[in-house]
């Protein structure tokens, strides 16, 4: 059983720290960039998308990020406030910084790819001086993307908020969310992933975001390395993504004994996309993680929550709440069996 100590008595249930970003999603999907003449308009971003997953679900999420002194800009607060994700962190950029920028081409249900603008990025300008030990004292949890590593000055302040977490007994949780943009080399995103995977409780990545972390390392690349690696540090749980065949969570002390493993496989969708699912997840397997339910329950909702935005046209706007969640497994385990999504 993973044992990490989330205070009870904290108003925040999770600080996110990380991008926010605007998603324009084809309306006429199945085609190329070229041919795409009509986009819808959705909060992006993975951290922010988990925030507002969080918030469907209950839980009270706060967010460190900076954004553009731009209608863009407050496009992004007010979503966030539509949400219940507290802005009173989120910074406006003085030097005209923007907002990130995605178009996603949707060629089929399961081939997709996205365009980025992320030049002089508003997300990357976020500051050590940005960063307060109050608002983090006040979470149960603070959670790393691992995009916000990529560049100075967002960089220190991630750092800085991984060290005040440490001082205030704030769990910390580390979604190593790899994109290539803003990177300038592999050896820095081996550097940087791996000093703050060593200080987190729980750690989510898929078995290529493990590698990148690990590339400095001597492990051998499977998963019961990287657990026990990780476990030999700070974590309490890892869990390894693998697409299309699942994900696996590894619990226990590697001080102590082998971890135990639990694994669970996606749930049957009709998918509309390849991307979003991650997001999904991770926002319903924090959900049962802040509530103390069994760890296969939580794996279970957060496969279920991937499987819905998959089949959705964007991510924030179509994070389910938890009765949807508990409908569609109803549903899967009526029409597939009780086990469909057991490993």
């Amino acid at each position: 059983m993973y044992n990490i100590p989330f205070d009870p008595a904290r108003p925040l249930d999770l600080v996110l720290l990380g991008r926010a970003a605007i998603d324009f999603n084809p309306v006429d999907y199945f085609q190329t960039l070229v041919e795409s003449t009509t986009f819808k308009k959705y909060l992006g971003g993975s951290p922010a998308n988990i925030a507002v997953g969080l918030s469907r679900l209950g839980k009270k999420c706060g967010f460190f990020c900076r954004v553009s002194d731009d209608r863009f800009g407050e496009y992004v607060l007010s979503e966030f406030e539509k949400e219940g994700v507290d802005t009173s962190r989120v910074r406006v950029c003085t030097n005209g910084e923007k907002i990130g920028l995605t178009f996603t081409e949707i060629l089929s249900r399961d081939e997709s790819s996205i365009l980025m603008y992320r030049k002089n990025i508003a997300d990357l300008a976020l500051e050590p001086g940005d960063i307060d030990e109050a608002y983090i004292a006040s979470a149960k949890a603070l959670l790393i993307s691992g995009t916000s590593l990529a560049q100075s000055p967002s960089r220190e302040a991630a750092l800085k908020a991984v060290a005040l977490a440490q001082k205030t007994g704030t769990p910390v949780i580390f979604d190593i969310d790899y994109r290539p943009y803003n990177w300038v080399s592999a050896d820095e995103i081996a550097v940087y992933y791996a000093q703050v995977a060593a200080a987190a409780d729980v750690i989510l990545g898929s078995r290529e975001e493990y590698d990148l972390t690990e590339a400095l390392l001597a492990l051998p690349g499977t998963d019961e390395a990287t657990a026990s690696y990780w476990q030999g540090k700070n974590a309490k749980i890892v869990v390894i993504k693998h697409g299309k065949k699942g994900s696996t969570a590894w619990v226990g002390s590697v001080r102590e004994r082998t971890p135990d493993s639990y694994s669970v496989k996606p749930f049957p969708v009709q998918a509309l996309k390849s991307f979003g699912g991650g997001d999904g997840y991770a926002s319903a397997f924090l959900y049962g993680l802040l509530e103390g339910w069994p760890l296969m329950d939580c794996l279970e909702l957060g496969s279920a929550s991937a499987s819905l935005l998959v089949g959705a046209h964007g991510c924030s706007c179509f994070m389910p709440t938890l009765p949807e969640v508990q409908a569609y497994i109803a549903k899967c385990k009526e029409e597939y069996g009780e086990m469909v999504a057991r490993g």
